[in-house]
């Protein structure tokens, strides 16, 4: 009779220690729309019924909005998820803009996205997202094409949150949206000369946000990263990024082992479709397994409930990877 009890006990401790994984999804962020084998294998195991793609960039360029870089599609691209289109907007497009610019804006930005749409038959929710690192000196003109896209649209708008918007919301301000997605990355810049994670810094992250839970907008969604790069410094130390390495690229007969993931450059040549020099070193930043379980663990605290959305869908970084934070 004592052995019911025991037992009871002992599974009601196993289901309490076991975490229940976030649901989740991606970002798709090239420019041709297309999955290989392990990319669609990756999406049609996700949890939430959306894949968020980047359409398009746009910036100011010679005074003139300029769409950069837009979507085509792969005749093979196919999926059961409904699209969230994407778009990037620099800051500086938002600097000395004026009240009829801001409405034009708005109206292209619509326009170019419902011809995407419409040209490649894609399946797309009621959602606009805008990506900005939008600052203290542009914030209200940004606000206002917010506005002015929910208006002209008929869609619902969110947008991206960066962390120094978060710990300087007094500065930045509150965008006027329902939903915000919260961009747990870029902690600092890799051109910088740190020994510090530039992609996640788990500490830096917890510093600034700190108050996250204060945050006047309390449908927030979390964006985190499980993608790499290779930061090349030269002789006079500066720095430029080479997108999607990792360590497992480091491994080159012409390579000099620094550490785990550095190495020296002992012959001229190209490697990784760049000419780089004898004497150069790349330096690999990767995100682990422990750093996105802490991030979760922090947040859980801090936000009732959040889906995630890992940057980015690429079979380099999908591959192997585990999503049951």
């Amino acid at each position: 009779m004592k052995a019911f009890p025991i037992l009871l006990l002992f599974l009601l401790a196993v289901s309490c220690s076991e975490k229940e994984a976030h649901q989740y999804t991606f970002y798709y962020w090239k420019t041709k729309l297309y999955l290989d084998k392990e990319e669609k294998k990756a999406l049609d195991q996700t949890t939430v019924p959306y894949l968020y793609a980047r359409f398009f960039d746009v910036d100011k360029i010679d005074g003139k909005f300029q769409p950069v870089g837009a979507i085509i599609k792969d005749k093979s691209f196919e999926t059961d998820k409904q699209i969230v289109p994407t778009v990037f907007i620099t800051n500086r497009t938002f600097l000395y803009i004026s009240k009829n610019e801001i409405s034009f804006l708005a109206k292209s930005i619509n326009i170019l996205i419902q011809k995407k749409i419409s040209e490649y038959n894609l399946k797309v929710n009621q959602e606009i997202q805008i990506d900005c690192d939008w600052t203290t000196g542009t914030r209200d003109d940004y606000f206002t094409f917010l506005k002015e896209l929910k208006k002209i649209s008929g869609k619902e708008i969110t947008c991206t949150l960066r962390l120094h918007q978060v710990k300087d919301k007094e500065q930045t301000g509150i965008p006027p949206v329902e939903k915000v997605y919260l961009m747990c990355y870029s902690t600092s810049s890799p051109l910088e000369n740190s020994d510090k994670n530039s992609i996640l810094d788990v500490n830096i992250l917890k510093n600034y946000l700190s108050k996250i839970d204060e945050y006047p907008i309390k449908k927030i969604e979390v964006a985190l990263p499980i993608y790499s790069w290779g930061i090349v410094t030269n002789y006079l130390g500066k720095h430029k990024l080479i997108n999607t390495l990792n360590k497992n690229d480091l491994r080159h007969p012409n390579f000099k082992k620094l550490s785990e993931n550095e190495i020296e450059i002992m012959k001229d040549g190209f490697y990784f479709e760049n000419y780089l020099n004898k004497g150069f070193r790349i330096k690999v930043e990767e995100i682990s397994d422990q750093q996105l379980e802490e991030v979760v663990d922090f947040l859980k605290k801090k936000i009732p409930d959040f889906s995630i959305i890992y940057y980015q869908l690429d079979s380099k970084f999908v591959k192997d990877q585990k999503f049951n934070f």
